[in-house]
């Protein structure tokens, strides 16, 4: 299967997917949320510092679950500044 490259609007949007996982993490240490996940901690670490900039949905839930974030929350996040349907919504890919 060939991956289509990301543009650079969905590598800034796993950038910022990243920093605010890491906010959200604060003190704990990064094999804390990623075992509360029930994800590795170097999949913690690859969506964190942007390498990974479109984690799978049940990945992104249950990091969420672990850091008490709700999707909403993460999804407006993510999305400011990228109104990519020119209505004020934000298109977000699969």
């Amino acid at each position: 299967m060939v991956r289509v490259p990301l543009s650079p609007q969905e590598r800034q949007r796993g950038e910022r997917f990243g920093a605010l996982l890491r906010q959200a993490r604060g003190e704990r240490s990064m094999v804390d949320v990623a075992a509360a996940a029930g994800v590795s901690a170097e999949t913690l670490r690859k969506i964190e510092t942007g390498r990974a900039p479109t984690p799978a949905f049940f990945t992104v839930a249950a990091l969420a679950h672990a850091l008490g974030l709700s999707l909403d929350e993460l999804a407006t996040a993510c999305a400011d500044d990228l109104d990519d349907l020119g209505d004020g919504r934000a298109a977000m890919s699969a």
